[in-house]
């Protein structure tokens, strides 16, 4: 069975760091691209960053490019988003989703497989 799990989110002052983990189980990850998205009630599912399955090329949304960055632990089947210089503006329900095989894009049509998300709260 094919599982995705994030963790890592919580409630955090601006300016703090939060990692967000996204273990997958049924699957091996590295053959898989990885977004990871954020979603806020009323608002599209916003693609934040993504990693491909390849040449683990990356590609990041412009509001988090400086902040944000993704990497792959290929021996824990696991992604990560290390979130740095956190801003109210990034609260939300953070999803990590997969594709297999390809490069990654930050649009959400194009994944197949996704988490249930874990919430971040950027708040004082």
């Amino acid at each position: 069975q094919v599982q995705l799990v994030e963790s890592g989110g919580g409630l955090v002052q601006p300016g703090g760091s939060l990692r967000l983990s996204c273990a997958a189980s049924g699957f091996t990850l590295n053959y898989y691209a990885i977004g990871w998205f954020r979603q806020v009630p009323g608002k599209e599912r916003e693609g934040v960053s993504c990693i491909s399955s390849s040449d683990g090329s990356t590609d990041y949304a412009d509001s988090v490019k400086g902040r944000f960055t993704i990497s792959r632990a290929n021996a824990k089947n696991t992604v990560y988003l290390q979130m740095n210089s956190l801003k109210p503006e990034d609260t939300a329900v953070y999803y990590c989703a997969a594709v297999m095989f390809r490069q990654c894009v930050l649009s959400a049509l194009e994944y197949d497989y996704w988490g249930q998300g874990t919430q971040v709260t950027v708040s004082s």
